[in-house]
């Protein structure tokens, strides 16, 4: 269930698409520790706006909330894709997901500074990320920013993470209690092509194999 207006703070990058299990870190080691390289340019986009409006598309974590009140003095909304994809998971609705994300943010155009997508787009399916795209692109104002991982590698079974913000540069993996699912690959050319309006900022790749991305909306 989704809570909105939780607190109000006053080089050449591989495309292949593989096959087996999951080799990300936070599949590989609970609570491990990543660096990250495009969290901090994240950060500095929003930290110069006034009072930036976030969303986040995890699931409610402390340290997280805290830290976005602390350095940004940000409006932060947090809406649990991970929980909508659980229950049509469990329900054997994933049919619908595209369709549900296509209503799932009540924002108006414009109206967002940052959007937070973690993981989120490797566990949807092509019409699922296009739909989930389409409204981060729609709630996004004129330079604001969208930070997300890509997987580069397919997996038929993987687990949510729970992606800890320890400080501005680094990432504590948790587990997550969902029931996760299948792990698609997106080419940089499909979410360059998913995400019209956007351009690609910065891209990183990790040693994990994964994709760190940050998207801009053209000013």
């Amino acid at each position: 269930m989704a809570i909105t207006d939780l607190l109000k703070f006053g080089g050449k990058r591989p495309d292949q698409a593989g096959g087996g299990v999951d080799t990300s870190p936070s599949a590989a080691t609970a609570d491990a520790m990543v660096p990250s390289k495009a969290l901090p340019k994240f950060l500095a986009a929003l930290s110069s706006c006034e009072s930036p409006v976030l969303v986040d598309c995890g699931p409610v974590i402390g340290p997280n909330v805290a830290f976005f009140g602390e350095q940004l003095g940000c409006k932060l909304h947090i809406e649990d894709l991970a929980a909508d994809i659980d229950r049509h998971t469990r329900a054997g609705t994933r049919d619908q997901l595209a369709e549900a994300l296509a209503k799932r943010f009540p924002k108006g155009d414009a109206t967002v500074d940052g959007v937070l997508c973690w993981d989120i787009f490797d566990f949807l399916d092509k019409h699922a990320a296009q739909a989930l795209a389409r409204e981060v692109v729609r709630i996004l104002r004129p330079g604001g920013a969208m930070f997300g991982f890509f997987c580069n590698t397919a997996s038929e079974r993987a687990p949510f993470t729970k992606f800890e913000i320890v400080e501005g540069k680094t990432l504590r993996h948790r587990p997550h209690n969902g029931v996760g699912g299948a792990k698609q690959v997106l080419q940089n050319r499909d979410i360059i092509r998913m995400f019209d309006g956007l351009i690609v900022s910065d891209s990183f790749l990790l040693k994990s194999n994964t994709r760190e991305i940050l998207l801009r909306k053209r000013a």
